[in-house]
């Protein structure tokens, strides 16, 4: 049951993958480099970790999920219109003026998002808010937050860090995107991280590094975090590869934030295994 329930997770990644660089490229315009290292994260999130209702995305004990790293929203719609939130239609809509899908989550413009995000280190601080809030009102709903290894750059990412310790917060699970890449280049080039795993345990938090692109690890490791209830906040330090799964994008910094063009995108279809060419 664990292979057919990693395959399965594994096909539904790859079917996140092609539906976000569809939607940027029907746009020309957005973030795949960020998308596709976030896919596995995302669908094990979505797919089979959180406990959340499509026919009811305001449900108060449902699990909350925030995309600090916002401009890589291409990956959240994608779960979105994949678990039923929003219709396959809406592809076509990324960016459009007046469309739901903005080119950062809305909260108040599309079902399913808990939080605007965008401002790069905010995400985590609502987050923090949110699994405080948990605790005080006594409600048994988990915080999940995606974080980039670059977004660790942001000083406000380590002064959520802090009040997770504080407020022994260990109904909040951090995943740290690790693609070693950002806008202008290697992290390591324009602002080494060190050891992001480290960094957190140092900051309080139980944290683990994984594969972040090896669905049974992710799997085990976001299990292994939720049954561990002694206080502390949780970090699952995810090592990726920036545009994961397209050769052409793969650990190529100019693919942060660039649309293929119509021979790109048909290439990139043909290596995730077709659909999506019209």
């Amino acid at each position: 049951m664990r292979e057919e329930k990693t395959d399965y997770l594994q096909k539904k990644a790859n079917e996140i993958r092609k539906t976000a660089l569809s939607m940027i490229y029907h746009a020309q315009s957005g973030h795949p480099g960020g998308s596709m290292s976030a896919a596995d994260i995302v669908t094990a999130l979505y797919f089979d970790v959180m406990n959340v209702d499509p026919e009811n995305p305001g449900w108060e004990n449902r699990d909350r999920f925030v995309l600090s790293k916002g401009h890589v929203c291409p990956v959240l719609y994608s779960a979105l219109i994949l678990k039923g939130y929003i219709g396959q239609e809406e592809i076509y809509q990324l960016r459009k003026q007046g469309s739901r899908l903005q080119g950062h989550p809305d909260m108040k413009k599309c079902p399913g998002i808990d939080i605007s995000t965008g401002s790069l280190g905010q995400g985590i601080s609502c987050a923090v808010g949110m699994a405080l809030a948990a605790k005080r009102d006594s409600k048994s709903y988990m915080t999940y937050v995606l974080l980039g290894d670059g977004e660790c750059d942001e000083g406000q990412v380590w002064e959520a860090a802090q009040a997770a310790n504080k407020y022994h917060l260990d109904n909040l699970v951090v995943f740290v995107d690790n693609n070693r890449l950002q806008n202008d280049g290697f992290v390591a080039d324009i602002m080494p991280s060190m050891d992001l795993r480290v960094k957190f345990e140092a900051f309080g938090f139980e944290a683990i590094r994984i594969n972040g692109h090896d669905m049974s690890e992710i799997l085990t490791g976001t299990r292994s975090m939720l049954d561990s209830k002694n206080g502390k906040p949780k970090c699952i330090v995810c090592d990726t590869v920036k545009g994961k799964g397209v050769s052409f994008m793969e650990n190529v910094a100019s693919w942060h934030g660039t649309a293929p063009d119509t021979n790109q995108y048909k290439q990139a279809m043909k290596e995730l295994g077709g659909g999506f060419c019209e």
